[in-house]
């Protein structure tokens, strides 16, 4: 691997900025920058953000005596953006555009392709994302809803998924496109997707649908939904809150800290049980779901992200889907990586970068 390569790497998410500073793929530095929820709230919108955040990224850089002169490439985790397939993009003033307007949907990793591009404008760098969650590999028969009014569309923690999944490959002595693999990324939101032979053909949206999550509502009873919404108890902004943010667990035990409820759990509380076992059974349920979109063909069951840290959700999990097939666990993510390992392979020429529009 050549060592000259050097990368600015950036991952932006609610709370937090990731920014790595990688020498190949072995990363020199790295950071996360946190903020309050009330720091937060302070800004009347995600773009007002932008100049604190990146700030602070030129203060990383500083602090760690790393020049920008000296960088190749600036890579940032993607936002959601025009639905695409999964690869390179190239950022421009068109796919910032769309992120910071919420054009597809209004999410604050929109803050580091703006970053990114702004940092490569002034220092005369190229900057790219790799597998940003709009990634669309879906195949006809997902995007069909119930409405004609209302297509399924694909936005998942494609970086994460992706990366687990080629884990795995390697470590099976196969190639991704090989293998038909279920993932499931567990946080602070929940994506799970079917990835046959490489691409991603159905998977749960990660703000409107599948299991509760640490602090989203997932899929509701619709008409309960509906009627809640014209209840007049909630404004429409009230409402988004309710669905992201403070739904699910936050809703259920006012908390979204996994190690405070298995504490309340082995404790003796009884609500925090099950509701904790609720997430894991709608997990599992969706889980089995897309089982069936690779009609039992499964090489194996993925279980990522942060929540996989959690032995007691992991062990629920595997008891309701390990039938299916071996189960995988990778706790944590690895997404610093995967940015870091996509970069390269745009470096060194191993893979084209794509244009946005």
């Amino acid at each position: 691997m050549n060592k000259e390569h050097h990368l600015l790497v950036i991952n932006v998410g609610s709370t937090s900025t990731k920014v790595g500073w990688f020498s190949g793929r072995d990363h020199a530095v790295l950071e996360t920058i946190r903020y309050s929820s009330e720091e937060l709230a302070s800004y009347k919108s995600i773009g007002e953000q932008l100049p604190r955040r990146e700030e602070d990224i030129l203060k990383f850089l500083a602090r760690n005596g790393i020049s920008l002169e000296e960088i190749d490439m600036i890579v940032s985790r993607g936002g959601l953006g025009k639905p695409a397939p999964a690869g390179a993009y190239r950022i421009d003033e068109d796919m910032c555009k769309d992120l910071l307007e919420g054009k597809y949907g209004m999410h604050p990793s929109a803050l580091g392709p703006a970053m990114a591009l702004d940092i490569a404008k002034r220092y005369g760098m190229p900057a790219i994302v790799i597998d940003p969650p709009s990634t669309d590999e879906f195949q006809p028969l997902a995007r069909i809803s119930g409405l004609p009014e209302i297509e399924r569309k694909s936005a998942f923690h494609a970086l994460n998924q992706k990366i687990a999944a080629r884990r795995l490959a390697r470590e099976m002595g196969k190639k991704y496109e090989e293998l038909n693999l279920v993932v499931a990324h567990l946080g602070g939101g929940v994506t799970i997707g079917a990835h046959q032979k490489g691409r991603v053909i159905d998977c749960t949206h990660g703000l409107g649908e599948g299991p509760l999550t640490p602090e989203r509502a997932g899929s509701l009873p619709t008409i309960d939904l509906l009627n809640l919404a014209f209840s007049g108890k909630l404004d429409k902004k009230e409402m988004q809150g309710r669905l992201v943010g403070q739904g699910g667990l936050m809703a259920y035990l006012s908390t979204t800290d996994g190690q405070k409820i298995r504490d309340m759990i082995n404790a003796g509380d009884e609500k925090a049980k099950l509701i904790y076992e609720a997430m894991a059974y709608q997990i599992a349920k969706d889980i089995g779901a897309m089982c069936v979109v690779l009609k039992g063909a499964i090489d194996g069951i993925i279980l990522t992200g942060g929540l996989a840290h959690s032995e007691m959700l992991t062990d629920w999990i595997r008891e309701w889907v390990g039938f299916f097939a071996p189960v995988f666990v990778y706790p944590g993510e690895d997404e610093m990586s995967a940015l870091a390992e996509g970069g390269l392979r745009v470096l060194l020429k191993e893979e084209e970068v794509k244009s946005y529009l």
